[in-house]
């Protein structure tokens, strides 16, 4: 099965926890476009072992989250507490929840693992209330293009990558899309996209990771959306 985290789970959320990639960049970088949120309601689509899930609440969320990685939710729960509103779930399959049930939905790199943004997106947006927010981090599209320089930007294409978490090696598979594919799929939903953001790392980041970031200001790594539900 491709990208199961359930056979790299704990690496995967240990090697995050204070990596550069998540906890230096998309997860300050969704909490700033996230803003205050104490009292919203918010669903975490792809949740993972729960992190942003945690920072969220924190600041005064009312956090509900899936994955479609049972290991994942079970690293969750030991975070997070047996009262956390948490599920098994796939953001590819009709969701398990009413229409309108959520003021903000976090799908912060999930949907670069989908060849087929139309049913997600069409799900998210019947649980979100109208002028509610879906806030995205996906694979910046210019990855695609680094990674293989001979291939073509403007199709939507498939490609596979080693990495490795704490030590263990995995393969995750990708759908590159072009960036007007992305926005395109966004109004076809019935969003309108409000910002698009390749945000620096976060303060503390060039202390931690020298050699990384030596000389750079900022990196080409994911794209930040935050949308409108129209």
């Amino acid at each position: 099965m491709e990208n199961d985290y359930d056979d790299f789970a704990e690496a995967y959320a240990a090697e995050n926890e204070n990596s550069l990639i998540n906890a230096y960049y998309t997860r300050p970088a969704i909490l700033d476009l996230a803003g205050e949120v104490t009292g919203r309601r918010i669903l975490d689509a792809g949740c993972g072992a729960g992190p942003l899930f945690e920072a969220l609440r924190e600041r005064g969320a009312v956090m509900t989250g899936f994955d479609a990685s049972a290991k994942m939710l079970e690293l969750a729960r030991k975070r997070l507490g047996d009262d956390a509103d948490l599920q098994v779930a796939d953001i590819g399959a009709p969701l398990p929840y009413p229409d309108s049930a959520f003021d903000d939905v976090i799908a912060a790199l999930v949907l670069h693992y989908l060849e087929d943004w139309a049913a997600p997106l069409a799900e998210i947006r019947r649980v979100l209330k109208p002028g509610g927010r879906l806030i995205i981090a996906v694979n910046h599209p210019l990855l695609f293009k680094l990674v293989h320089p001979g291939s073509d930007y403007f199709k939507t294409a498939k490609w596979s990558d080693e990495n490795t978490f704490n030590g263990q090696q995995a393969l995750l598979t990708y759908w590159h899309r072009p960036l007007h594919a992305m926005t395109d799929a966004f109004t076809a939903a019935g969003f309108r996209t409000a910002i698009i953001s390749e945000p620096p790392p976060a303060p503390g980041a060039h202390e931690r990771f020298p050699e990384e970031l030596a000389g750079k200001t900022a990196f080409l790594s994911f794209l930040f959306f935050v949308l409108g539900a129209v």
